[in-house]
């Protein structure tokens, strides 16, 4: 398959995955909240190690250059300040109205999507290994966070049956964010040397900064160990396709 082609299939399969929610809608609330916490702590260590297992190396490899880690830390930061001023997930001091809070959150599933589009659609414009392997990166994170968008359309008026369409649509987003991600790359190769090293970045903030913290709230400690054997579960896996990749 062409290398367009092999981007809008694994985008196509990201935005799949928003329908998770009917999944979500046949489990009660407490056994839901468990495989979250599961999913939350797999989701950090995939991050972790698509990161510094695939990324980051990729990137030293293939441009060899000292900007990398300029870029990576440039990532980091960049999702930092993009939380922070598009902080549509939270309720400022509190109050907000429920309905303009779920609107902001189809907004920032739109922007997050067409990011993830372009992130995977540098990496297989570098080579396909690497993007099947930020392809599972991705769609492992986006698991546990398309279930807490549903919960949050839900909760913002919307029925659950177009709370699903929308977290289809939104997810959809991806697919186009690959073909722009796909043409800018083709046109420059600064643009997955950009990219990569940004992405990963990202993928280390969220996990550190949104993931991690989720799972260390835990105080019991037989859970607290089966999160962090999930979460080195998720490095493993990273490594494991590093291995089969090459």
């Amino acid at each position: 398959m062409s290398t367009l082609t092999n981007i809008i299939f694994a985008t196509i399969l990201v935005s799949l995955i928003s329908l998770v929610g009917i999944f979500a809608l046949s489990l009660k609330e407490k056994l839901l909240n468990k495989i979250l916490l599961v999913l939350v702590a797999l989701s950090a260590g995939t991050l972790m190690g698509g990161a510094f297992i695939h990324l980051i190396p990729e990137a030293i490899g293939k441009f060899q250059s000292a900007g990398v880690f300029i870029n990576v830390l440039i990532g980091f930061v960049a999702f930092l300040l993009i939380e922070k001023v598009l902080h549509w997930r939270h309720c400022h001091h509190g109050k907000c109205e429920i309905h303009t809070f779920a609107y902001m959150n189809i907004f920032g599933d739109i922007m997050h999507n067409l990011i993830d589009g372009m992130i995977i659609a540098a990496s297989f414009v570098t080579n396909v290994g690497l993007g099947i392997v930020t392809t599972v990166a991705v769609s492992i994170h986006e698991i546990p966070q398309e279930i807490g968008d549903f919960g949050v359309l839900v909760h913002g008026g919307f029925t659950k049956n177009k709370a699903l369409l929308l977290n289809f649509l939104t997810g959809l987003t991806a697919v186009l964010g690959g073909i722009i991600g796909y043409y800018l790359a083709s046109y420059t190769s600064y643009t997955a040397e950009l990219l990569l090293p940004l992405a990963a970045g990202g993928f280390i903030y969220v996990a550190a900064s949104d993931l991690i913290p989720e799972i260390r709230k835990e105080l019991d400690l037989k859970k607290s160990l089966l999160y962090f054997g999930v979460f080195v579960l998720g490095i493993i896996l990273m490594y494991g396709l590093k291995l089969i990749s090459n």
